[in-house]
């Protein structure tokens, strides 16, 4: 079994109006010797920003803005930016994010050259609902089971007059091209699915969504696999570039008589093929199993969505019971030696 220490919480909620609910599930990113987080800061009412610091050190903080770095602007996410992630392609930053209006919860972005001007881009995965995507995706092949189980009570909701859209969480994009082309994963219940090989987000149209659901058993990435991520998986960090293929730290779910219990995880796929899975650890990274992680605003999470490489050490950056943030370490060499013991 591998060797994961659990570094502790590195930031909590404080008393200022826009973190006083919790601070959790950060983007992470290294620039220029400086390593600077953006975190999803909740309000009262659930709402939320993203919040920013600098580190110091991988587990220690230096600046923190009193502040948020960027907030809610448009309609499309009045009730929230949540769950950042970053990553730098070329000379641009791709900061992508859950834009939640109280209703519908879908990945949009923003880009920067300097990680302090931010231009937002909207909504970046499909509005579609589920009786469009259950038609689209039935004219070639059934659709699982657990696709109705976890989408299907997105047909009907309150608030009859606003068109509920299927749910389209953990947008991340892969920190270079790929053969040129931009690749990025997203989520919809209960799998991971790729987006490969596209020139620019312009590319992503109506015609480009309904070409992909009319084949999408073929853009699904990682599906559950073993009894730690029985429910569903998420995509977490982003991909990680190595000599073995690309690191994929992603969360786990699986129901327990306590409720959802969510785990880090970790998966390779091939470098110039993502959406080809090579190998996954058979059990899970790291789970639940400190105080800060089992009892918070959500009990019994370790919700991954950052990391960094120093050296061999690797810094995971994750969301604690949904209320602060905590860090854990390990020797990228012992976790790739590891992995390839599990290829597919």
């Amino acid at each position: 079994m591998l060797q994961v220490n659990k570094e502790g919480i590195i930031l909590s909620k404080t008393t200022l109006d826009f973190e006083c609910e919790g601070v959790l599930n950060p983007a992470v990113i290294k620039e220029k010797n400086e390593i600077h987080l953006f975190y999803r800061a909740v309000a009262k009412d659930n709402y939320s920003t993203i919040g920013y610091c600098r580190l110091k050190s991988p587990t220690k903080v230096g600046h923190r803005n009193s502040k948020p770095i960027l907030y809610p602007e448009s309609d499309y996410e009045k009730q929230g930016l949540e769950d950042p992630r970053v990553v730098k392609i070329e000379d641009t930053f791709y900061l992508s994010y859950t834009a939640f209006d109280g209703i519908n919860a879908l990945g949009a972005l923003a880009t920067s050259k300097d990680l302090t001007k931010w231009e937002k881009h909207g909504i970046v995965v499909p509005q579609i609902t589920y009786e469009e995507f259950k038609a689209f995706v039935e004219s070639k092949v059934p659709l699982s089971e657990k696709y109705i189980r976890f989408n299907e009570n997105q047909k009907t909701h309150e608030k009859q007059d606003e068109k509920l859209f299927l749910w389209d969480k953990n947008l991340i994009f892969f920190p270079r091209k790929i053969a040129n082309k931009l690749c990025f994963m997203h989520r919809i219940k209960p799998d991971i699915q790729i987006v490969v090989m596209i020139d620019s987000i312009q590319d992503l149209t109506i015609g480009f969504w309904e070409d992909y659901f009319l084949h999408f058993d073929q853009f699904i990435v990682l599906t559950p696999k073993y009894e730690h991520e029985t429910s569903y998986i998420g995509a977490g960090c982003p991909p990680i570039e190595t000599s073995e293929g690309w690191l994929i730290i992603y969360h786990g779910v699986h129901d327990s008589v306590k409720g959802y219990v969510y785990s880090a995880c970790a998966a390779l796929l091939d470098l110039e093929h993502p959406q080809k899975e090579i190998a996954r650890l058979p059990y899970p990274l790291f789970f639940p199993e400190k105080v800060w992680e089992l009892k918070g605003e959500v009990n019994n999470v370790c919700f991954p969505t950052g990391a960094i490489l120093e050296g061999d050490t690797l810094y995971i950056y994750y969301g604690a019971a949904d209320e602060r943030i905590a860090v854990a370490s390990l020797s990228m060499k012992n976790l790739l030696k590891e992995l390839l013991l599990h290829t597919l």
